[in-house]
């Protein structure tokens, strides 16, 4: 369970409670804060107020710790090698993953610079899946991407959460957060409220 008590982020002040194995669809207006809620959560950016992982306060553990078990998953992963595979501790560990996101395997001899957005958010969430963390925190993960590779995602992300993995999933589709959640929550100005599925 993951316990958000009074988090303070830019004027939005949020708590709930996140169950294993349950999915929070997120929306809200561009600009609105849903990103930097969700690194508030993981702890990348300053904040105030509480949160625990299964009674353990987030200050009781180092930060890689804490963020490995809850994990953020951005809209434009980051890179910082020249090919895929470098960004993988284990590249034949991910290949099933790989695949089923529609990748061919051979693409971890690919250079970055030949990766489009799709590419690069489908293989971020799949360098976010090997860490097999409590909680994902996924930031628009399908918005560049076409609804079969959506599909796939979207098919990969339910399993986990069947396995009683917890997810947070902004998106501003409103089709997809009625698919993926079981609870809705909109950000507006300065608060956030839950509506009904």
């Amino acid at each position: 369970m993951l316990t958000v008590d009074t988090l303070k982020r830019l004027h939005v002040s949020v708590s709930f409670e996140l169950a294993d194995g349950e999915c929070i669809a997120l929306q809200g207006p561009s600009g609105v804060g849903k990103s930097l809620l969700l690194r508030a959560i993981a702890d990348l950016d300053p904040n105030e107020g509480s949160i625990k992982l299964d009674g353990t306060a987030r200050e009781a553990m180092p930060a890689p710790a804490w963020r490995k078990k809850v994990t953020y998953v951005a809209a434009e992963p980051g890179w910082w090698a020249d090919t895929v595979q470098e960004h993988f501790i284990a590249w034949r560990e991910a290949l099933d993953l790989v695949e089923k996101l529609g990748l061919p395997s051979s693409c971890g001899t690919w250079p970055i610079r030949r990766l489009s957005t799709g590419e690069k958010q489908r293989l971020g969430l799949v360098r976010a899946l090997l860490l097999q963390s409590r909680v994902l925190l996924l930031d628009e993960p399908t918005s560049a991407l076409d609804p079969e590779s959506t599909a796939s995602v979207e098919a990969i992300v339910a399993e986990r959460v069947s396995t009683g993995t917890s997810v947070v999933w902004s998106t501003h589709n409103g089709a997809q957060a009625r698919r993926v959640g079981s609870r809705l929550f909109m950000m507006s100005s300065g608060r956030i409220e839950e509506h009904l599925l």
